[in-house]
């Protein structure tokens, strides 16, 4: 099953996302105009000292939450870095914390039924305090919860992210 594109039309163009419209073609000669959302992708971090995992909790406002607890994550927004200096970048935005070892773990979808979002889980490990000043519009509070209540976050959280890092986690402990 293969498919090409043939066409493609942005029709909205914002902050985070742009939003196009495109059709393709597949094996069997028929075409179908697909909507969906352009992002940059994400990086995603599993950050551990072997003691204590180190979370976030912030609004999202997109879901009607107020304080979802995640993974720290961020994307890849700024032009030319890679992805590994991303994670780093964002570990210390987030969380206060510089990793000496970085271990990209999985790379996935979120959602490609309308997005082509691509994340990039890390574990982050060896970690240091090293701060770096966050965007002014986040709102983050960093929660730090033993390793032994990793089962309290799964329970806890409805974010995909979150849950694919923690239950690896959880089946490597």
């Amino acid at each position: 099953m293969s498919f090409e594109r043939t066409g493609s039309e942005e029709v909205y163009s914002g902050l985070i996302a742009t939003v196009r419209i495109d059709t393709f073609r597949h094996d069997d000669g028929g075409e179908v105009k697909r909507e969906y959302v352009a992002h940059p992708g994400a990086v995603v971090m599993l950050a551990h000292d072997g003691e204590s995992l180190y979370l976030v909790r912030q609004p999202r406002e997109a879901a009607g939450l107020d304080g979802l607890l995640e993974l720290p994550a961020g994307k890849l927004d700024e032009e030319g870095e890679e992805v590994e200096d991303t994670v780093r970048r964002e570990l210390a935005e987030e969380i206060g914390k510089g990793a000496r070892r970085v271990e990209h773990l999985k790379s996935f979808y979120p959602s490609p039924g309308f997005t082509d979002e691509l994340m990039h889980l890390y574990l982050c490990t060896d970690l240091y305090d090293e701060e770096k000043e966050a965007g002014e519009e986040e709102r983050i509070e960093v929660v730090t919860l033993p390793l032994e209540r990793i089962d309290d976050a799964i329970a806890e959280t409805p974010d995909g992210k979150t849950l694919l890092g923690l239950l690896w986690l959880k089946t490597h402990l």
